[in-house]
Formats: C-alpha cells, structure tokens, sequence
C-alpha cells in the first residue's frame, strides 16, 4: 500500500480494501510486469513516441512508466474541462499536479489503486436524481480507462448509440430521428409510426458482474493474448475497481436530507441490493452503460431486423411503416424478455406508438416530418429565463445559450413570443430557422 508522507499534499490514490466482489474476481490477477514486457512493451496506443521523437524525449517514452504518467497527464487535460475546477479538490490536486499525477501512476502500476470516496447529492431540474460525484484524482483515471478502451469500443458501438460519444448527442439523435421518420414515411407521403420504449430505473438496475463480463469480453478483444502487457493488466485491474466499488460506502452527502424525501426507490442507489446499480454521473457510467446495451442495439437491428432504430441512454425508438406496425407491437414483448436477461425491465407506463405527422417528442423536442420544435419543457424554461433577465435576476448570457439551441429548431415563433412578451423585438424571418 501507498503509504502518505505528511510532507506532502494528500492525494488518495487508494489505501481502501476493495470490497468482496472485485476481490472474488481479481484474486487470480497477477498484477506484476509480465517476462516478456521490456522498457518498449506497453503499447504505445495514442501515437505519443511519434508526436514526441526528438531525441531525450524519445528515449524517456521508451520507460512504460512514464509513457502511463503522460497519458494520465493528458488525461487531466481532459477532465479539468468538465467545468469542476472551481472546487478545492481540483485546485489541490493541480497545484501539485506532477507529483499527484506520479503517485496515481505507482498506485495504478503496483496494483493498489482503490477508487476514493466522493458526494451524493439530489438535483431536481429537469426531474428529481440522485448524483454522485468522484473525487477528481477518479476523474482522471475514468478518462484514462474511456479513452483506452473506447478505441476498440467506438467503431463497434451502434451508430444509432447516440449518448457521451464523440461527434454525437442530444441534437444529433433528434436529427437522426427526422432522418429516420423521413426514410420510412417517404418524405412524408406514407403512414409511419415510432415506438418509443424506456427501461425502468436503468442505472439503478445495472447487473455489475455482467456489466463486468461486457467489459472484459471488450478489453479481451482489444488485447490478443501476445499483446497482453502492463497497460492490460493495469485496466484490468482499475476497471474491477470502478465496477465493483460501493460508492454509498462512506460517501459524503451534500444538501439536505430532505432532498431525497419523494424520490422513487428505483432512483437511488442508497436503496438497491449489493452488486446492483450504477451511478450516475461518472464518466465511466456513461460510457459503461453504451456498453451494457450495445447487445440490445444488435438485438433490435439485426435480429428482429428495424434498420431505423435509435437510443440516447435508455430511452430509444424504431421507426416503421403502417404495415410493419401490428407485428412492431408484438416485438415490444421480445424486447421486454431479452431485457430480463441484463436484469432490467421496460417501464410500459412510458411506452409511446406515435404516427409521425402528429409530432414525435424525443430528448427535449418534437419532430414532425421537416420541422423540429422544442418541447414543452423548454420553452416554459426559456420564457422563465427571458423573464429573470428583463428582471436583472439572471444573466443574459442564459438566454443567448437559448437561442444557440434555437437556431436549430424551428422556434422563430416562440423566440418572438417569448420577447414580446417583456417587450422585446424580435424579427421573425420564416425563411429561416
């Protein structure tokens, strides 16, 4: 274990024993350097020997170790834009940030990297959930590991997986819906419908060990067994530990209790059985649960064969013709029993069949046909801020990132309305958006 010198700023790399589950699954792990691993056998997967041959650089990145520490350096570069670095967690970990950055290194590299404990608090906007937050050194590590392994992972992945992945989201999934609703009703001229369907509790629900299984069937691929070296079997290890750990174990809470008070049971992860759920807000559970579902995505395409199928998360939709509809809904039943595999449930409460020209509603808008209108949801929120900025409440800037958002829906109207509404003009322009 990584024993702290009161010399030095605290940066908990791990002295926590990890829980029973990971310890089952990594008792035969051997975490030492593999024979055949020499100063040049950790792969070198993001091109940095060739970014850096200029001599003595060169030769340093020929030591794996500091290969490993200057991807952790690159992947602080990465975290610290996620808007957090105003906390005292962050700013004490970057004013000593080359030290830290070599002791989470060694922990990793020795096998005693344990996940810290972090805060849990409620939000209520747009509904009532339970947040986690990682301490900062964890967020580090998780865009380390997403950044290995989706390597392998992002070309597999559905392009129709619209969720935390590169070049994607929300906008381009309700973009790719009208691409979809436009294919199969013919531009319109043909009765189409979207079934929407909606996992109950999703993260809360997540298997761990199968989630685990997922993963490691991934990094197995990802790495023949003659390329098998440090850098597998340091992921190895730090995906167990993210995986399996118990975040509620010693978690700090922020807020009040009271937050929580009308929170369903299938929303907190204080209240599921051991080796059950995930938590939200990590980058590794994003990522995790785009893996977790990638069989669902194959399941719908490839097996029941609906080529205009999409997902954001748990929440995803196919699209199909007037025809195709009464065999579509018996498959909602196939769906539900293939999800019972993975431990999950569809909430059929939230089950939409919607036709198409009456507006289908998917990640904050409604699309119907060539036009795309923000949700109800939106607009009320936008009319409030436009109202808090005529009142000095808030800052203008609330409402410009509005109208970034706006200028690719069809909201001419509402924008004016909104500004009339406090006396404001607002030229509407029905050639444009």
């Amino acid at each position: 274990m990584l024993e702290h010198d009161k010399n030095k700023p605290l940066m908990c790399t791990g002295v926590r024993k990890t829980n029973a589950e990971a310890t089952k699954l990594m008792s035969n792990a051997d975490m030492r350097v593999p024979e055949n691993i020499t100063n040049n056998g950790f792969q070198d997967f993001f091109g940095y020997k060739k970014l850096y041959s200029d001599g003595n650089n060169e030769e340093w990145l020929e030591n794996p170790k500091n290969l490993l520490l200057l991807e952790l350096y690159n992947a602080e570069k990465i975290a610290r834009r996620g808007g957090k670095r105003k906390t005292m967690d962050t700013h004490g970990f970057e004013v000593n940030l080359f030290e830290n950055l070599v002791r989470l290194r060694d922990a990793l590299w020795e096998g005693v990297y344990y996940p810290n404990r972090g805060t849990v608090h409620v939000i209520f906007d747009p509904v009532q959930r339970e947040i986690f937050a990682a301490p900062y050194v964890d967020r580090i590590l998780h865009h380390w590991v997403v950044g290995t392994i989706m390597k392998w992972w992002e070309p597999r992945l559905s392009y129709d997986s619209y969720s935390c992945r590169k070049g994607k989201g929300t906008l381009f999934g309700i973009k790719r819906l009208q691409k979809h609703i436009l294919s199969v009703s013919q531009n319109c001229t043909k009765t189409a419908y979207v079934i929407q369907l909606d996992i109950s509790g999703y993260f809360m629900h997540i298997k761990r060990d199968i989630l685990y299984e997922k993963v490691m069937w991934g990094l197995d691929q990802q790495f023949s067994p003659e390329k098998r070296d440090k850098r597998y079997e340091i992921l190895k290890w730090a995906i167990a530990q993210i995986i399996f750990d118990d975040p509620t174990d010693g978690v700090k809470l922020q807020g009040s209790y009271r937050d929580w008070i009308g929170l369903p049971e299938d929303k907190s992860l204080m209240l599921q059985p051991e080796g059950q759920g995930m938590v939200i807000g990590n980058y590794t559970s994003q990522t995790f649960s785009n893996v977790y579902l990638d069989g669902l995505d194959r399941f719908i395409t490839f097996d029941l064969g609906y080529k205009h199928y999409g997902r954001y998360v748990d929440d995803f939709y196919y699209v199909v013709t007037e025809e195709e509809l009464p065999q579509a809904k018996q498959d909602i039943r196939a769906i539900a029993d293939f999800l019972i595999g993975y431990g999950l449930r569809l909430n059929f409460k939230k089950t939409r069949i919607t036709e198409v020209h009456k507006g289908v509603k998917f990640l904050g808008a409604v699309v119907r046909g060539r036009q795309i209108f923000p949700g109800e949801r939106v607009v009320k929120n936008f009319r409030e801020a436009v109202r808090l900025v005529e009142t000095g409440e808030k800052d203008p800037s609330v409402v410009v990132s509005y109208l970034g958002m706006f200028s690719h829906y069809d909201a001419g109207k509402i924008i004016a309305k909104a500004f009339g509404s406090v006396g404001w003009n607002y030229v509407y322009d029905k050639k444009r958006r």
